[in-house]
């Protein structure tokens, strides 16, 4: 066989069915072999989407996405993507091309060293030297970026090993289950949980898995104990429930903090410290239960006395099994802080202004969407007011990047989200100046006929530098840009534009959008003059005020 087409055939062994990118001249014995293959090619305007596409992929289905580009320019435009995968904890395979590696033809014209340019930024990288290796290279990639804690993993096919023959065969999967937590750290951690007068649930990006999501509702439910989530672990529980005291969208100060300064015991599910702190660990002042995949990563904010590292759903599922609510434990002050909160979070949801209030904005997309519709978030100022104001009901309907944190994968996102989830509703939530890094992927959703909606946030500026610049008292400088029509712009590539002009006409457009086919790109003026306000001076007085009992 070829060893082009064994390669394919080893990816459809994998259970492939998109690959995501931009072949180039040494990647043709590949894309003939794809040709002829079940697997489609989706090809985008960008390998950096590209691989924002198979990271997505990655993250609603568990298994690995794939993207592919060339050698050289098209290999290293995937550095940000990989940096995305990893450290988010999405499972992808990136593959690029090569020049022959027997016999130069060109010197080094295009040849950078990807394998070693991916070491840091991917669990395993390799360049494939011959064509018996391909069943080997395939399986272990995709074993690697599938086991927790999922990532990015990179394989190197060189022109003159993709036309090689090879008598090899692909290798089949394992079957295989991840190790449960050794019997006495679940027992500790159940004794600790027990003895407290104020545990606290904490979820999360690594709990955004189905069997954990389950799990953590019945022990939310069977024990009575309160929860909270960092920003990648929204909606592993319902957001609606009795027991949700907030999100930790800001690092310190918040609603939630008050809860967690009063909280004797955090059992802290999936969090790892590549997601931003959802609160900072002060020496004596309680007692941390890690419960992970893997053991704790120990820093200065973040260091648990008690470590349960083995299968999430399993240790939830014994932790359930044994705790009952106990006499002494106290929520009281709990159900304050929610009341509170609530409270707070209501406030300007029905802001008249124009440009429109965050909270208004929020509001209204929230009203929109259906419990399973997906919103998929670049990174700006909006994050902080979706992560704390967007109430999902659903794991995986609120898709933000807390870990990298990257500009320029919202549109992309929510292409990969459409197409694995075609029945869903789905929109891109950016800002102008994110949008405009991979804007021309509305090419691609328009040539794949997806029914998509860009809700594009303009402030003319890089809103959130720009305000964290005022925070800290320099001068405003360096953050005002301008733009183009956007509406002109998005029906250049064949996407419906509209430009909204007040909040009622905001919700209107929006609805109207969702419920339309084609390719919808919603230009949305938004008035941040509140960032300060809201999310500084008047949660610090607010919460402050809600003190805790003696």
């Amino acid at each position: 066989m070829k060893a082009s087409d064994l390669f394919v055939r080893a990816l459809e062994n994998e259970g492939v069915e998109y690959v995501f990118g931009i072949p180039g001249e040494e990647n043709l014995d590949l894309l003939e072999s794809l040709r002829t293959s079940s697997i489609r090619l989706v090809l985008t305007r960008h390998e950096q989407a590209a691989g924002f596409m198979a990271a997505t992929y990655g993250r609603l289905t568990g298994k690995a996405g794939v993207c592919l580009a060339t050698l050289g320019p098209g290999a290293t435009n995937l550095v940000t993507a990989a940096a995305y995968a990893q450290l988010g904890g999405m499972p992808m395979v990136m593959i690029t091309g090569q020049k022959p590696v027997k016999v130069s033809k060109q010197g080094h014209f295009q040849i950078v060293d990807v394998v070693d340019m991916m070491q840091p930024l991917a669990k395993y990288t390799r360049q494939i030297v011959s064509a018996d290796n391909i069943p080997a290279r395939v399986r272990e990639a995709f074993r690697r970026a599938e086991e927790e804690r999922p990532g990015a993993t990179h394989l190197e096919l060189p022109e003159d090993i993709a036309r090689e023959s090879s008598d090899a065969i692909v290798i089949p999967q394992s079957y295989s289950r991840r190790p449960v937590a050794d019997d006495k750290a679940v027992h500790r951690a159940v004794e600790a949980i027990r003895g407290a007068k104020r545990p606290l649930l904490m979820i999360g990006a690594g709990a955004n898995r189905k069997t954990s999501s389950r799990m953590l509702r019945a022990f939310v439910d069977r024990t009575g104990i309160p929860f909270f989530t960092t920003q990648m672990g929204k909606g592993v529980i319902d957001e609606t429930h009795p027991l949700w005291l907030g999100n930790a969208a800001l690092s310190d100060g918040d609603f939630v903090h008050r809860a967690i300064e009063h909280a004797d015991c955090i059992i802290n599910v999936g969090h790892d410290v590549i997601e931003k702190p959802p609160f900072f660990m002060r020496r004596g002042l309680r007692t941390v239960i890690h419960v992970n995949y893997l053991a704790a990563e120990v820093d200065t904010v973040y260091f648990p006395q008690i470590e349960v590292v083995g299968d999430i759903a399993n240790t939830i599922w014994r932790f359930a099994e044994t705790i009952q609510a106990q006499p002494q434990w106290s929520f009281e002050y709990f159900d304050t802080v929610r009341e509170h909160l609530c409270e707070h979070l209501a406030r300007n949801a029905d802001d008249a202004r124009f440009p429109i209030h965050p909270v208004r904005l929020v509001a209204e997309v929230r009203k929109a969407m259906p419990d399973d519709g997906i919103l998929c978030l670049d990174n700006g100022m909006y994050k902080l007011w979706f992560a704390r104001y967007y109430r999902c009901t659903q794991p995986n309907t609120l898709l933000l990047d807390n870990a990298l944190a990257t500009m320029g994968a919202g549109l992309p996102s929510a292409i990969a989200a459409k197409i694995v989830k075609p029945a869903r509703k789905v929109v891109a939530v950016a800002g102008d100046g994110g949008f405009m890094m991979n804007s021309q992927e509305l090419e691609t959703a328009v040539r794949l006929g997806l029914d998509l909606v860009v809700l594009l946030i303009r402030d003319d500026a890089y809103g959130m530098i720009k305000w964290k610049q005022a925070h800290m008292r320099f001068a405003n400088f360096g953050m005002d840009m301008g733009n183009p029509d956007f509406i002109a712009y998005a029906e250049s590539y064949g996407a419906h534009g509209h430009r909204p002009d007040s909040p009622e006409a905001f919700a209107a457009t929006l609805a109207h959008c969702l419920d339309t086919p084609g390719v919808h790109l919603i230009d949305l003026a938004v008035d941040y003059s509140d960032n300060d306000r809201v999310l500084n001076h008047e949660i610090q007085a607010l919460s402050a005020a809600v003190q805790p009992p003696p």
